[in-house]
């Protein structure tokens, strides 16, 4: 089994330069809430916002029983643990989780497992879902056979309204891609290293997304036909860029180390995001620019087609002011730039918080443990404009949860963002008290307020794909990217 903390090998020595990095404009950090080990320790994964405008997330260990908790945050850092993993005999309900959670159109939230389920501690995951207001539920317990082992990233829920994830181990060869139903109605898509030498990839270990074709892309950090990452941690080719269709075709789109020294980049480890202009966007952690053995990683852009472009190259210089091992996704905020992290380079060698236009152009908005706490993880733009994150090392040594305004404003966001007309969906904001009106594209949409951070609306007739305005008493707010009208 992978170990757990993926992010402490890296920790080695780095030699500091004395450059300055500048920033792009005025922004705040904000240490919000430490993990002590009773409340958790060590988040993998970034925080998402709920139905009520607070925020959740899992830790991989501590809490109760020192296996993982389920916790929900206050926009203030207010912390509470909604659940402690491990809490029925030999782990039946899970331990160790890594991945984010989703929350899913029925206001629950969805999340899987490293370790633990029904084969006891020594389990190889479950998948769970849990109410705001801690009631978990264990939808599915993995054993290693064709199914999948290890899931370590996160769900997504589909426009079908299933979700769908990876193993990292387990299938045929190493790893799968999985279908679950809200109730537990499980279906294996794929296993990997189903070709030979592992051709088509091996051992994923990121969410998959959802591409507005209505296929699912992703990543896996290993397998492929590139080059032999043997000077590495891995062997068998250094990672791809998949297609998979909901019936379980997969094409494999990109190759990883497919240009001398990997000049494009090698091993990525996380998702990839659809960016407004119908490109995927991600990130490699190693490769790139070549100042160590193993490069520093890389920030690149794909076509649906498979054209890969590489927009920067970490650690150009030494010192790697600009970070280098990123591992986390990118973020598309509302100003249509990428943020994202790294939990190298930087300052003091120990990650740094990045803005990256669509173009390349990066600018290192904050050089952690200078001013922040060290490794920095996943990112999340909640609607009020703010990014909130979490990092490995913070606080108590245990990590912790942060805030990071920039300046960007107000939006709305969506808990699915396609659906046909005459279907609901959910528009997440803050201040709905009052609301007067909510459009989809400019075709006025019936709505009804649940809450001040809630609104749940009806596709209308007429409607095309577009944006969402929806007006309140404080003005008209946006959402940050188009809702898709599915035929």
């Amino acid at each position: 089994m992978l170990k757990v903390h993926t992010w402490q090998w890296v920790c080695g020595v780095f030699i500091v330069s004395a450059m300055i990095v500048t920033t792009s404009r005025a922004q705040t950090f904000t240490n919000l809430a430490d993990f002590n080990g009773n409340n958790g320790k060590y988040p993998e994964g970034a925080v998402i916002q709920g139905f009520d405008g607070n925020f959740y997330g899992t830790t991989n260990q501590g809490g109760a029983n020192d296996a993982g908790i389920v916790f929900k945050m206050s926009p203030e850092g207010k912390l509470k643990t909604l659940y402690s993993l491990c809490s029925l005999a030999q782990c039946a309900d899970g331990s160790e989780p890594q991945g984010a959670l989703v929350l899913a159109t029925n206001g629950m939230f969805y999340g899987v497992t490293a370790s633990g389920g029904d084969s006891g501690r020594n389990g190889v995951g479950t998948i769970f879902a849990i109410t705001a207001a801690g009631k978990l539920t264990t939808l599915h317990n993995f054993e290693y056979n064709s199914e999948g082992a290890t899931p370590l990233a996160g769900l997504i829920q589909a426009a079908n309204g299933n979700f769908y994830g990876t193993t990292q181990a387990g299938g045929v060869g190493s790893g799968t891609i999985f279908e679950i139903s809200a109730t537990g109605k499980f279906t294996s898509l794929y296993s990997f290293c189903s070709l030979g030498d592992c051709a088509d990839g091996m051992a994923p270990n990121a969410s998959l997304v959802q591409g507005t074709d209505g296929n699912f892309y992703g990543t896996t950090p290993m397998g492929g036909n590139g080059s032999d990452c043997s000077f590495s941690l891995f062997h068998n080719g250094c990672g791809t860029v998949f297609r998979i269709t909901p019936a379980g075709k997969l094409t494999t789109l990109y190759n990883f180390c497919s240009m001398p020294n990997c000049a494009d980049g090698s091993q990525p480890q996380s998702s990839l995001i659809q960016a407004t202009d119908g490109s995927f966007y991600g990130i490699t952690e190693y490769g790139g620019a070549n100042l160590n053995i193993y490069g520093s990683g890389t920030v690149f852009k794909i076509t649906p087609a498979g054209k890969l472009t590489t927009l920067y190259k970490f650690c150009t210089v030494t010192g790697c002011p600009d970070g280098e091992d990123p591992k986390a996704p990118l973020v598309q905020a509302t100003d249509g730039n990428f943020y994202g992290t790294t939990i190298a380079g930087g300052a003091a060698g120990l990650g740094t918080l990045f803005e990256i236009t669509p173009a390349g152009a990066l600018t290192t908005l904050d050089s952690v443990c200078s001013t922040s706490p060290c490794f920095p993880l996943g990112l999340l733009q909640a609607t009020s404009g703010t990014f909130y994150g979490t990092t490995a090392d913070g606080g108590n040594g245990y990590g912790n949860v942060f805030s990071l305004a920039t300046g960007l404003g107000p939006f709305v966001s969506f808990v699915r963002s396609a659906a046909k007309v005459g279907q609901q969906f959910g528009i997440l904001g803050q201040g709905f008290a009052g609301t007067t009106s909510v459009s989809l594209n400019g075709i006025p949409a019936t709505f009804t307020v649940k809450a001040g951070t809630l609104l749940i609306a009806t596709v209308p007739a007429g409607a095309t794909t577009g944006y969402v305005t929806v007006t309140t008493p404080s003005g008209v707010l946006t959402s940050n990217v188009p809702f898709r009208v599915l035929p």
